[in-house]
């Protein structure tokens, strides 16, 4: 497929096919992270010969490209987000370095976009969005030209004010639900897409709402059972008609399993227009994907989690194996076809930003260098112990990669492996080690002969090459808090 050719329906068959019913316990509350468990080696055989597994679509990022205030508090009038506030050069870098983790093609795949927060210039009627400054979108464009993004995930934190009860963007539900209104407001959400892709940008996803439970201080929407209901039914098939080859998500926090998905599980006519299920699982312990099923009333289809970071503190060495564990559980434990963080960057005046982001930038009025002092205006620099944990999927996962299923002597929650082929079937393998006092060592069966070579991450380390090890069988040894990628060699 051409780096931006559509998805079609092909895709939409994909991924409807991706998800495998599964039979284990509903949902349980948030748990803390587990303690390191004893074992300190496992023996492992890779399925390359008959245990394929989903086509891994590639992973996602949110971008900042306006302001939100400190600890996510309001709405500033302040002009400020990515690309705009970067030097020329450190666009460049960005896009490079980051977007496309030092790879020559392409790196993440999906751009989520927070329709209403930190897209949301308003028309005249205050009924349709574009840019807020002038030449946002067309940057927005550039990026996703420059760093080979596929596309876009618009999704709405919320709707354009006049649409509702609150005539603000801030809490509130849409004025009405009558078919008339609905109509209405459904015209309305497909021309934000037409008005998007008028400038140059492409829609890869598409979701009626973020976090539909919640109010919050900045930009947000309401919705019931019964009204997301009634407005899915009246958007989702125009955007359907208009954008036949955009993934249409729901519900963007719970997926199936609360009442929105509930609502839609019992209406055929809306559930035929979900092509996947989008969970927000925020800085959970990475075996809550082992002990849950997300799958389990998916009806076939895809489930994955569209936002992942940390809320509160700075994040430490067991939070950057954990978000590797948490890509790797979604996909290998709940089959999952991609896999979003939060933010690529985040402002170095935003109190939440070491938790929420991949890397951090100075915005040009931010003259406090009491913190990130090294950190110049117009500049950025990666949030190492978040970035370390996603940086090798990115670069050794390429999009449309296959994963392959691996028997386990032991399931061991502080130690994990993936493995998968790439579109030119090169075979890739991953391990973990979140263990923080004893190293792991892992005995594996390729089923490959020929050379692997390692790549180490840590908290502090990016990319440390290992020395090529012989296959079919290897022994690989990693250190406490340790992530490896071991990739064939031609």
């Amino acid at each position: 497929m051409s780096l931006h050719g559509s998805q079609g329906p092909s895709r939409r068959s994909i991924l409807r096919g991706a998800a495998v019913a599964g039979a284990a316990a509903a949902l349980s509350p948030l748990i803390n992270l587990s303690a390191a468990q004893a074992a300190t080696s496992g023996t492992y055989t890779i399925r390359f010969d008959n245990g394929r597994k989903q086509t891994i679509l590639g992973l996602g990022f949110e971008i900042q490209s306006d302001s939100i205030g400190s600890g996510n508090n309001g709405l500033p009038d302040l002009v400020s987000g990515v690309p705009y506030d970067l030097t020329e050069s450190e666009r460049t870098r960005f896009y490079q370095q980051m977007l496309k983790a030092g790879r020559s093609d392409r790196g993440f795949r999906y751009c989520r976009l927070a329709m209403g927060l930190y897209y949301r210039g308003l028309d005249s009627s205050r009924k349709l969005m574009g840019d807020r400054y002038p030449g946002q979108a067309a940057q927005l464009a550039a990026m996703c030209d420059q760093a080979g993004v596929e596309g876009l995930s618009v999704e709405y934190w919320s709707p354009a004010p006049a649409w509702k009860t609150t005539d603000s963007y801030i809490k509130g539900r849409l004025k009405s639900f009558t078919p008339e209104f609905l109509d209405e407001f459904s015209d309305a959400l497909v021309a934000d897409l037409d008005r998007l892709t008028a400038r140059g940008l492409r829609i890869s996803q598409w979701g009626l709402q973020n976090e539909p439970r919640y109010a919050t201080d900045y930009s947000s929407c309401q919705y019931s059972g019964p009204e997301y209901l009634a407005t899915f039914k009246a958007v989702a098939p125009k955007i359907r008609a208009k954008y036949p080859h955009v993934m249409i998500t729901a519900d963007s926090q719970d997926g199936w399993g609360h009442d929105i998905g509930k609502a839609i599980l019992a209406d055929p006519q809306a559930l035929d227009h979900v092509d996947a299920w989008t969970y927000h699982r925020i800085g959970y312990d990475s075996d809550y994907q082992i002990d849950n099923d997300f799958r389990r009333l998916a009806q076939g289809k895809p489930v994955f989690n569209n936002e992942f970071e940390y809320l509160s503190g700075e994040v430490d060495a067991r939070r950057t194996i954990n978000t590797a564990q948490s890509i790797m559980n979604w996909m290998t434990f709940q089959d999952s076809p991609t896999w979003y963080w939060l933010h690529a960057l985040k402002p170095t005046t935003n109190s939440e930003s070491l938790g929420y982001s991949l890397g951090l930038w100075r915005p040009p009025h931010d003259t406090d260098f009491s913190k990130f002092g090294h950190i110049q205006p117009g500049h950025w620099d990666f949030n190492a112990r978040n970035w370390n944990s996603v940086a090798g999927f990115v670069k050794y996962m390429p999009w449309d990669s296959v994963r392959y299923h691996v028997e386990e002597s032991t399931i061991q929650r502080d130690q994990r492996i993936m493995a998968w082929k790439t579109p030119a079937g090169k075979p890739v393998f991953a391990l973990t080690n979140r263990s923080a006092t004893e190293s792991f060592t892992y005995t594996i069966d390729t089923q490959t002969s020929g050379s692997f070579e390692g790549h180490r991450y840590t908290p502090t380390v990016n990319d440390q090459r290992l020395a090529p090890k012989t296959g079919p069988q290897l022994t690989v040894t990693l250190p406490p808090h340790s992530i490896e990628f071991w990739v064939r060699t031609p």
